[in-house]
């Protein structure tokens, strides 16, 4: 992946092309390009206030034998962020489309972290006809409880306020294991480096866009696709129970014991293991 002295000798974001999508947006990707023979890419989504840079550690290892893509959302990293108001989680899905469609990419499995699986989750309900599999990491279909609602409200005031750098500050080491936090100092500096780039505007956009989620259980329950569920066993964000709350017949749940809410961080080998083996089975 690309150096950067800045982070540590990590880049802020991995995404080395850039894609004007048909609503005018500016979206940075990263693409192993190499398909296998294979007529479909794995597409990875990252989390809030997060990049493509969240997958550097695991990117290579799938791309061994699946072509991946893996966006900066609008808003992140070296994507533009565009001043609609709200980015709900439909804006984001069709922005995935626009990349897709940019690629010349009929057919993907769509994995998703925490927001990501929020937009992998409207994508497979938009545009499922261009789905293999999809799948969430540290995530759930279920919308926002009140007291997340009002956490959401909090978010947009400290962005306003305090601006970014103090918001990611504040956020980054929430997402990681309590337990094995002193130890990943690293990643949890890393992590904070990735999410400084995110626009202001953006992270405030996307934080409303999760406010007002719908919940989509539906589209796991009623789907027939292959469904890849991971899980942190101490994830303090988003508990297992939460990830796991709606399955269907091709659900694959796997929970991760070493996890808290950044298992691409946390224990990438595992991970890469857990989702080569998804891949494998489709």
């Amino acid at each position: 992946m690309e150096q950067n002295e800045k982070t540590g000798g990590h880049s802020q974001s991995i995404a080395q092309d850039t894609a004007v999508i048909k609503n005018g947006v500016k979206l940075a990707y990263y693409d192993s390009k190499e398909s296998h023979g294979l007529d479909m890419a794995l597409v990875l989504l990252h989390g809030y206030c997060g990049s493509s840079a969240y997958w550097a550690k695991i990117v290579d290892e799938l791309a061994a034998s699946i072509r991946v893509v893996a966006p900066d959302a609008r808003g992140h990293g070296r994507s533009s962020a565009p001043e609609e108001e709200v980015y709900g989680m439909e804006l984001f899905a069709d922005d995935l489309a626009g990349v897709l469609d940019a690629l010349s990419i009929r057919r993907a499995i769509v994995l998703g972290h925490s927001l990501g699986g929020y937009i992998a989750l409207a994508f497979a309900e938009r545009h499922g006809d261009r789905l293999s599999a999809f799948g969430l990491v540290h995530s759930t279909p279920l919308p926002d409880s009140e007291a997340a609602r009002a956490n959401r409200d909090k978010a947009v005031a400290s962005l306003q306020e305090s601006g970014v750098e103090a918001f990611v500050d504040g956020l980054i080491p929430k997402l990681f294991a309590k337990d094995r936090l002193e130890g990943m100092g690293p990643e949890v500096a890393w992590c904070k480096e990735i999410g400084y780039v995110t626009a202001q505007h953006g992270a405030i956009a996307t934080a409303k866009g999760m406010k007002t989620r719908a919940d989509r259980s539906a589209v796991i329950t009623g789907s027939s696709l292959p469904v890849l569920l991971v899980a942190g066993a101490q994830d303090g964000v988003i508990p297992a129970e939460s990830t796991f709350s709606a399955v269907n017949g091709e659900t694959r749940k796997v929970e991760l014991e070493q996890a808290g809410h950044m298992s691409m961080m946390e224990c990438a080998p595992q991970l890469a293991e857990e989702m080569a083996s998804f891949v494998r089975s489709i």
